[in-house]
């Protein structure tokens, strides 16, 4: 088993990857392995709504996101972590996630289905929770099972030494990794014993505006 943890930062080694670091050592130790994935610091576009994935399973865009993509089969859960700007997720990584979902949702990829997925936040100081509720929506639309910590998913620090002496914050991306490794072992041992997959239903589109 694997899992993919994508740094969503600009800075390649900063705040964001050496958080994303004790969640890989803590995953490691339980006998899972990671691979690291950074969504670069090149601009992203946001999704246009060309639908061109509907029947390319691919963004129209060919760059970081179609990487991802290309991966993303491959693994059995991810985490996905983010400096906060502006109280929220980074520009970046917004359009990043916008299009990996919405490619995989609308091509009907299933490279995402019943995978467990985590998010993991860094500030100085403020705006971790609003960020983190707003990645965590991505999970709850395309049927991810959300591991949570003994606290939320935050680092503080304006420095990678100063997220390293934040103790309460790396013990809870310790734990986080703890928590994925134990979810992925029994998800494992549900499939190995038959359990199956939860029957799926036709998409039904609803809109408010009625005749």
């Amino acid at each position: 088993m694997k899992v993919l943890l994508v740094n969503g930062s600009p800075h390649n080694e900063g705040c964001t990857f050496t958080a994303l670091c004790e969640v890989s050592d803590a995953l490691n130790k339980a006998g899972i392995d990671t691979d690291l994935f950074w969504i670069g610091n090149k601009p992203l576009s946001g999704c246009i709504a060309c639908k061109t994935c509907i029947t390319k399973h691919l963004c129209v865009f060919d760059d970081k996101v179609n990487e991802f993509l290309d991966l993303a089969g491959d693994y059995d859960g991810f985490v996905f972590g983010t400096p906060v700007h502006w109280a929220s997720v980074t520009g970046s990584m917004t359009s990043f996630l916008d299009r990996v979902f919405y490619a995989d949702l609308s091509g009907g990829g299933g490279r995402f289905y019943l995978k467990p997925a985590a998010a993991v936040v860094s500030a100085r100081r403020a705006g971790t929770t609003a960020t983190w509720d707003q990645i965590n929506k991505y999970f709850g639309l395309m049927q991810m099972p959300i591991i949570s910590s003994r606290y939320w998913n935050m680092v503080h620090g304006a420095t990678p030494e100063d997220v390293k002496k934040d103790l309460e914050g790396m013990q809870v991306m310790r734990v986080l990794g703890k928590n994925m490794a134990w979810f992925l072992k029994c998800k494992e041992i549900g499939t190995k014993a038959g359990i199956p997959l939860p029957e799926q239903e036709d998409f039904t589109f609803t809109n408010f505006i009625r005749d």
